[in-house]
């Protein structure tokens, strides 16, 4: 690699990342890990649910909490969903969704903080839920809708949300390209195994996208600024004065 070549990619990689890295990386040098505690709070939950499910009395009673399925009453999958967000879904390794959530969960919040990780986490969660039941209304023989089989399938775990806050993060900072790519490996995932969560996966995307829209239209976006929570504290003491003339 040539030395132009790597001051191009130098380049490249400070636009698309430089800004989200160094927001992340002064949040945690400055408050290690005291900067996540919503993600950390999260990823605990989420291992309680996974143990107490795994328990002969206890997967009743996880799935009473936070399964949610398209043959529930709307107002029980509503009520269900805050929950659902945090049970492992069963087809897939724990530490998966783990890791998931402390990376993708614990960015969003040292960028956009906390309140605002969890409600787009929730809409991106929302679009996928009703878009299931959307789908199974449709039927099979329609381009969007789904075969009979999904009515039964359980719709928990962080993947939806992970997959809406990684593109609007990716947005807000700038990178444009990783969020493409997000994007793209959905599209991917949905070609090489079309199920039930590769399709919510691209409604949460497309609920996102849409939010995304109208935040662009009704304010200007200011992308690259820290969180409030994480932006470092004015330092105390006397004001310097002004030059005297």
């Amino acid at each position: 690699m040539t030395a132009r070549s790597r001051r191009s990619l130098r380049r490249f990689t400070d636009r698309e990342w430089g800004p989200l890295y160094r927001t992340v990386r002064a949040a945690l040098v400055r408050r290690r890990w005291r900067a996540i505690p919503m993600t950390l709070a999260a990823v605990g939950l989420t291992c309680v649910f996974q143990l107490v499910q795994n328990q002969p009395w206890g997967f009743q009673f996880v799935q009473n909490l936070g399964s949610v399925k398209a043959t529930d009453p709307l107002w029980l999958a509503l009520l269900r969903t805050p929950l659902s967000l945090f049970v492992p879904a069963l087809d897939l390794p724990v530490w998966g969704a783990l890791a998931q959530m402390l990376l993708v969960f614990g960015i969003s919040e040292i960028c956009i903080g906390w309140w605002r990780t969890l409600l787009i986490g929730y809409v991106a969660t929302l679009a996928g839920t009703t878009y299931a039941r959307v789908g199974l209304a449709l039927g099979p023989d329609h381009p969007l809708g789904l075969p009979e089989s999904d009515r039964l399938v359980n719709d928990t775990g962080p993947s939806a949300a992970v997959v809406g806050l990684a593109v609007y993060v990716c947005w807000r900072y700038g990178a444009y390209l990783t969020a493409g790519l997000v994007v793209l490996l959905m599209i991917v995932e949905l070609t090489v195994k079309d199920n039930l969560a590769g399709k919510e996966h691209l409604a949460a995307i497309a609920a996102v996208a849409l939010l995304i829209a109208v935040q662009t239209t009704l304010g200007p976006n200011r992308p690259n600024r820290p969180s409030r929570a994480n932006r470092s504290r004015t330092p105390l003491g006397p004001r310097p004065r002004p030059p005297v003339p």
